[in-house]
């Protein structure tokens, strides 16, 4: 057993056994706490096709030469977020969403069998509109550096808009001349960004890559907000932690016989037909 399947192994028996609280069941007391309460969310199920990857400079001979390419993975980077109320429709605010993806490709040069694996960066937009409540409040505390968000010509504090993203989905990919100029916009790849990549990205080239991805994001607008909730007996562990051992003859004991693999299950196991591997009547 090698050492990640030791990890691995190891990861799992503490899950497993992970100490439980205890819960009588009893209310004690209502007791006053600060939440972020959703005041209203939304899942979607985006389709994103030919989006234009941008590369940096010194991919420009790969892509210009490259013969076919073909989707590996793709990462979210970052979300940007910007939040504005939406006129004469009190308490709902327009969220709008940047997406920088990373998109690793595999590409293909003529007479060549083994591909070049490029990362590149892809761009997607989005907007939702969701009711997230009037709140003019402004709460500071101490230690905490980030003041309130605040719309700049009301001076109501807006909600927090919270964007959650799943591992994306690589589609397909394909090569394509550049198309006209201005038909493909792009308004710049912030500078964080650029430096994960080593520079600025070439917008020039001859040869364009666009990639289709599938993208599954829920948003969220939440208020940070006291509430009453009921209060139980203090969260007190009930169960010992048991330490465990890295070493592969502890790993191997913690192992169940297999026995399955020994005892291969049978048609009527398969099926639910206990009368034998005849067909069914």
């Amino acid at each position: 057993m090698d050492r990640n399947s030791t990890e691995a192994a190891a990861a799992t028996q503490n899950a497993q056994t992970a100490p439980s609280c205890k819960n009588t069941g009893n209310v004690k007391e209502a007791v006053c706490v600060n939440v972020n309460r959703v005041y209203d969310s939304c899942s979607s199920k985006e389709y994103l096709e030919d989006m234009r990857v941008y590369f940096t400079p010194e991919k420009r001979d790969l892509i210009e030469n490259a013969c076919n390419v073909r989707i590996r993975s793709v990462e979210v980077i970052k979300v940007f977020l910007h939040l504005e109320p939406v006129p004469f429709n009190q308490g709902f605010f327009a969220v709008d969403m940047n997406f920088f993806l990373d998109i690793c490709l595999d590409v293909f040069l003529p007479q060549s069998a083994c591909p070049n694996v490029l990362h590149g960066v892809c761009l997607a937009n989005k907007r939702v509109i969701l009711f997230g409540s009037d709140g003019n409040v402004k709460s500071f505390a101490s230690g905490d550096a980030a003041d309130p968000d605040v719309e700049v010509t009301t001076g109501k504090v807006l909600p927090k808009a919270v964007c959650r993203v799943s591992e994306p989905i690589g589609l397909s990919a394909k090569i394509c001349d550049r198309p006209p100029q201005g038909s493909d916009i792009c308004n710049g790849i912030p500078e964080g960004i650029c430096n994960l990549y080593g520079g600025e990205f070439d917008y020039g080239c001859s040869h364009a890559i666009y990639a289709t991805i599938g993208l599954f994001t829920i948003v969220q607008l939440v208020r940070n907000i006291p509430m009453l909730i009921p209060s139980y007996e203090f969260s007190i562990p009930e169960q010992e932690y048991q330490p465990t051992s890295d070493s592969p003859r502890e790993m191997f004991r913690r192992i169940e016989f297999p026995t399955e693999d020994f005892f291969p299950p049978q048609v009527s196991d398969i099926s639910g037909d206990k009368g034998g591997t005849g067909e069914k009547k």
